[in-house]
């Protein structure tokens, strides 16, 4: 979701826009031929001991979120976890700084084995992030499928060389379709910079979590989203202000980034008999203030709107994710404003809003990362109304039951009234 560096770009990480109007934005369409592969780094140093999270300690909630994570593991999902300053208390640094193992190779999971290994971790040592992050791609070795690391550390490393930074634009370099995703723990300005750089140079994310339910919902969706978009490479696009102007999208996984409290438009063609699937995630990579939210709408070419994402209206005022589906009608109403990639295929505008505004302090830009997943498959059938015609015998049943019900409730009061002026 991060807009990758120019050299990631010039490596193929992401696709060249199309002139308006002439063919769709196509995304990296790579066949999957293996499972989505994810590693979790986790950073067991000293520092994580401090109890500053909710009155708890930092490790006692990575483990927590770590076990949410393995409890709802998609089956084809294989993961490995990896920690670092795990296990020297002493003060050499030489031997400290390469102090990372991984306690659950990469494949299939047995669950009580992953979630007993988390549960013995105890804060200990240094920060080697950058070492961490070169034997995690080793963990995860190489395909040409997209395989994720997602990073989670309270710590700027301490070890440097190497340079974490470094690292990932290394790994970036090496073209073997690696994305780091980062979560913070701290708020400190210098380990947000170096989480964001790791991020950024890799096509991956940054977020901060200040709380037990931000760092597990956060790290269970990076997870379970691996499934979506480890066979395709998200790929830049630049949404507009206006949907004439909007770039016009073919099934795939792209990545933008808004600005806050903005508009974002796209095209997608969905053509009769068809479904529109999509869905969008926005990454929060510096503090933000309360009560913000993401919507997705899909609206026709002049502007009416066609359906809302399935978060709005929910009143909840935290939503980072939201998903919408839409099938034109069977007999659809042409108008003039609308602009079709093919014959028979109705151009929808979709559109991205947030309501989102940077705490004092935070940077304005760059925007939000935003990471919008598009499909269009066959029209599912609407299920047909429960109309009378078969329901006649339960709605006898029912009234029946509703005068009996009545007879007898006032038989009882007409009794309880007359013995209690008896006595």
């Amino acid at each position: 979701m991060i807009i990758r560096r120019p050299s990631a770009v010039l490596l193929g990480l992401a696709v060249a826009l199309f002139p308006l109007g002439v063919a769709p934005v196509a995304a990296d369409e790579t066949a999957p031929t293996e499972p989505p592969k994810v590693e979790l780094v986790l950073d067991v140093s000293g520092s994580m001991r401090a109890a500053d999270i909710e009155g708890r300690t930092r490790i006692s909630v990575a483990q927590q979120a770590f076990n949410d994570v393995v409890d709802a593991l998609p089956a084809e999902t294989q993961l490995g976890i990896r920690v670092l300053g795990a296990t020297y208390p002493g003060d050499d640094k030489a031997v400290g700084c390469k102090d990372t193992q991984q306690i659950v190779p990469v494949g299939p999971v047995d669950k009580e084995q992953a979630k007993g290994a988390i549960a013995t971790l105890r804060p200990t040592g240094f920060t080697p992030v950058g070492l961490a992050l070169r034997a995690a791609a080793a963990d995860l070795g190489t395909g040409r499928t997209t395989r994720r690391i997602v990073l989670i550390t309270d710590g700027e490393d301490t070890c440097a060389p190497p340079d974490p930074c470094e690292v990932a634009r290394e790994l970036a370099a090496q073209g073997t379709h690696l994305v780091v995703d980062t979560l913070g723990l701290t708020r400190d300005e210098k380990v947000r910079r170096q989480l964001l750089c790791i991020s950024a140079a890799t096509g991956g994310t940054y977020t901060a979590a200040q709380s037990a339910a931000e760092l597990s919902g956060r790290l269970r969706q990076l997870v379970d989203r691996a499934k979506d978009t480890y066979a395709q490479t998200p790929a830049l696009v630049t949404g507009s202000d206006q949907c004439a102007k909007a770039p016009l999208l073919s099934p795939g996984v792209y990545t933008d980034r808004e600005r806050f409290s903005e508009h974002r438009w796209y095209r997608v063609p969905v053509g009769a008999g068809r479904e529109l699937r999509a869905s969008v995630s926005i990454a929060l990579d510096r503090p933000v203030n309360r009560d913000y939210g993401v919507l997705l709408r899909a609206t026709a070419a002049d502007g009416r709107e066609l359906v809302r994402g399935t978060d709005a209206g929910s009143g909840r005022t935290d939503v980072l994710s939201t998903g919408l589906r839409w099938s034109p009608p069977s007999e659809p109403d042409p108008s003039p404003s609308d602009t079709a990639a093919t014959v028979g295929d109705t151009a929808v505008c979709l559109v991205v809003s947030n309501s989102f505004s940077a705490r004092a302090g935070a940077a304005q830009s760059p925007g939000l990362p935003v990471e919008l997943t598009i499909d269009v498959v066959a029209a599912s059938p609407a299920p047909d109304g429960p109309g009378l015609g078969r329901g006649w015998l339960l709605l006898t049943v029912l009234t029946v039951a509703g005068l009996i019900t009545g007879v007898l409730a006032g038989w009882l009061t007409r009794w309880w009234v007359a013995t209690w002026r008896t006595n």
